[in-house]
């Protein structure tokens, strides 16, 4: 029987896993290296022995309510798109009224996770720390390992012949910015366009003499803001527009959503993706396609070679005196404190139960929690994994013999992509994977239920942005408020956007009420279709 529990690291992930461990009932303790919670998301200054944290402007791609922690919803004056100095004060106050600080032991590095001899039995584990250069020794009946995905810098120098030998300029990998400062006046190359390459390109063009960003894929640019004002995720991360996912062929719903994405801006003509792309990646930047137009972002293909102070590009072109190359190429995840024969079991997340726990170990005593990249917040999708981890730890869910979790490993795990800068492989839809992870828990809402007990609340979690709230309604760790959380997300979106009154006779809210009543008859129509979406997914 598990009950004490080792939570490695207290960002995101171990704060919410040692919440769901004091909902069980298990007793945990919290290992964090660094002196604060937050993880990555807590901005410093300094490197600090190589900790990851973001870049001093980073705002987050996703909106406060579809990012909160599921019984706890961000304050209604936040903004919905918050800073990162909101966000950490978002998780002390989580941390705060759950009483978790005292659960976490700072400045102590885990140094080793190993199976105790008897492990085929017990499931223990033996963790050795560090705290201010004493090492201590415990035993743990479990270990949740929250170190997250951004851990080592990928910096793949072996692709860029001549960076080390010939280029007599700076290069850095974007784990170093912290701001646009050191930049002023020089001609900066960053290589690659994911979120991180896409706003750093745009906040070095404001004071660099010259942006170019190279990229070797095609790419989708998508703005937070979305139609009417609202934020992008709230109004396209529904169970209505998922639903039509499953029921549409996929070609017919790529081309829905390259003609989305090209309503905006023809991508073509910026150089940045086709409708014919096969293989492509999407990433959240309002300020880029202004910047390309104005010609203070300059799009280049992938870089060939570097020759003095000069960048070749596969298309043949070459952009002289180039001051500094910025390589936004990501990060890969590592656990060296775990023993070799346990690490050699997580070469990747795929290979993961349910991206969580490795199907070999003889007992599933180790959870793996926020090794996955949703298309929605991994906030969210870590706290699910922890709830879930947690009922399992406590006996009140139980995983499937291991022959059967790998197959199921082996059925969802696609040929490995050897795109170098693309991490495309751990991200998955957010609604497919949060309502797996939810039903494994007993947790996941049925739509049909409500539909004939509470036809308000259905139609808005069907309709509506699929908040994590939802996840709240069912089964164990219910939260009372969870039904007015959901019918009022829109009033908190709003709340922080309304600091000048105009007079409006619209109400954009009853609107949507009666949207949603008159697209019962539909519901009702579809409900065979519906139900067995509803019990595939």
């Amino acid at each position: 029987m598990v009950r004490h529990v080792a939570v490695i690291g207290a960002g995101v992930a171990g704060l919410a896993s040692v919440k769901c461990c004091l909902d069980e009932g298990l007793e945990p303790t919290c290992f964090e290296r660094s002196e604060d919670i937050g993880g990555v998301w807590r901005y410093t200054d300094s490197m600090d022995g190589g900790r990851v944290s973001v870049y001093r402007s980073v705002i987050t791609n996703t909106s406060k309510e579809m990012s909160c922690f599921s019984d706890f919803p961000c304050p209604e004056d936040f903004p919905n798109y918050l800073p990162h100095s909101l966000l950490l004060e978002y998780f002390r106050m989580y941390a705060q009224h759950f009483n978790l600080l005292q659960h976490i032991r700072f400045k102590t590095t885990v140094l080793s996770v190993k199976k105790r001899p008897d492990f085929s039995t017990s499931g223990q584990w033996e963790v050795v720390t560090e705290t201010s250069g004493v090492q201590e020794s415990h035993v743990f009946d479990a270990v949740m390992v929250c170190t997250g995905h951004y851990q080592e810098p990928y910096l793949p120098l072996a692709a860029f012949p001549g960076i080390n030998t010939h280029f007599k300029g700076q290069y850095l990998h974007s784990q170093e910015y912290k701001d646009a400062e050191a930049f002023r006046g020089k001609r900066v190359l960053v290589v690659g366009i994911g979120n991180t390459g896409g706003d750093l390109s745009v906040e070095l063009s404001r004071v660099a003499a010259k942006v170019f960003l190279s990229t070797r894929s095609s790419t989708w640019v998508f703005s937070r803001v979305s139609d009417h004002g609202f934020p992008f995720d709230m109004v396209n991360t529904t169970r209505f527009n998922h639903f039509l996912e499953w029921l549409l062929p996929s070609a017919l719903m790529k081309r829905i959503k390259f003609r989305k994405f090209n309503s905006w801006f023809n991508h073509a003509n910026y150089g940045l993706a086709s409708t014919k792309s096969s293989n492509f990646k999407i990433i959240v930047n309002e300020e880029l396609p202004f910047c390309l137009l104005s010609g203070t972002i300059v799009l280049k293909p992938n870089v060939k070679e570097f020759t003095g102070s000069s960048a070749v590009f596969k298309d043949g072109t070459t952009e002289e005196n180039i001051d500094v190359v910025l390589f936004a190429t990501g990060y890969i995840f590592s656990f060296p404190f775990l023993e070799e024969s346990v690490r050699s079991l997580i070469n990747d997340n795929r290979s993961l139960y349910k991206r969580i726990f490795p199907p070999q170990l003889e007992k599933p005593t180790l959870a793996i929690i926020g090794l996955v990249q949703l298309t929605g917040s991994v906030m969210v999708g870590a706290e699910m994994q922890a709830r879930w981890v947690t009922g399992i730890f406590a006996g009140w869910n139980k995983l499937p013999p291991t022959s059967k979790m790998m197959a199921d490993v082996l059925k969802k795990k696609p040929p490995v992509k050897r795109n170098l800068f693309e991490r495309e492989n751990l991200k998955i839809s957010f609604i497919s994977y949060t309502d797996e992870i939810a039903s494994c828990a007993g947790i996941k809402p049925s739509v049909l239920k409500l539909l004939l007990t509470d036809p308000r609340l259905a139609l808005a979690i069907f309709f509506g942005p699929c908040t994590p709230y939802q996840y709240r309604l069912v089964g164990r760790g219910r939260w009372s408020g969870a039904r007015n959380a959901i019918l009022t997300q829109w009033q908190r979106t709003l709340k922080p956007l309304r600091t000048r009154v105009v007079d409006d006779s619209s109400d954009s809210s009853d609107s949507w009420h009666w949207m949603c009543l008159l697209a019962l008859p539909t519901v009702l129509t579809a409900s065979f279709l519906l139900s067995k979406y509803l019990r595939l997914g």
